[in-house]
């Protein structure tokens, strides 16, 4: 069984808002990637559109065919006077495709010492809808993610 694999990760400061909002995390393309064999993360996208990172398209992965989809994603975050955390990973969250379907939410509660994430969640994935991994925070102004990696294998 082939398995085809997207593996994205960014190392620098990304900002999200304190607006109650989930927000895509976003990923440069190109160099900043540790794999991305199969074209599921590139600045023209399969609907046509062309991307600039860090716009909100730069955290789409597209897979590249039907599957059943193995998800994995971690953040770091900074501190900041939040006392949770929220992710989830979300099908076509800017509406291209299907619509928002939204699923693994999790939050988290503040713990001492740094507040690192990681998740993982499997589903089937077609070409024509995009993924992303989502956060939140519950703080009174911005809080920074200072690393974030999303990855997609695919069983055909």
């Amino acid at each position: 069984m082939p398995v085809h694999v997207c593996s994205l990760i960014v190392n620098e400061a990304q900002s999200i808002p304190a607006d109650g909002e989930y927000h895509i995390v976003r990923f440069p393309y190109g160099g900043g990637e540790s794999y991305d064999a199969h074209g599921m993360h590139q600045a023209q996208q399969p609907d046509g559109e062309t991307s600039a990172y860090p716009d909100r398209r730069s955290g789409l992965i597209w897979p590249a065919l039907d599957g059943w989809g193995s998800l994995t994603a971690m953040v770091f975050w900074a501190d900041g006077d939040y006392s949770e955390v929220r992710d989830r990973f979300v099908r076509d969250p800017l509406g291209l495709a299907e619509g928002y379907d939204s699923t693994a939410t999790e939050d988290h509660a503040r713990t001492p010492g740094g507040q690192y994430r990681q998740k993982h969640h499997e589903l089937f994935v077609h070409p024509d809808t995009p993924l992303a991994f989502m956060i939140r925070h519950n703080g009174s102004g911005p809080v920074s993610i200072t690393h974030a990696q999303l990855k997609l294998a695919i069983h055909t």
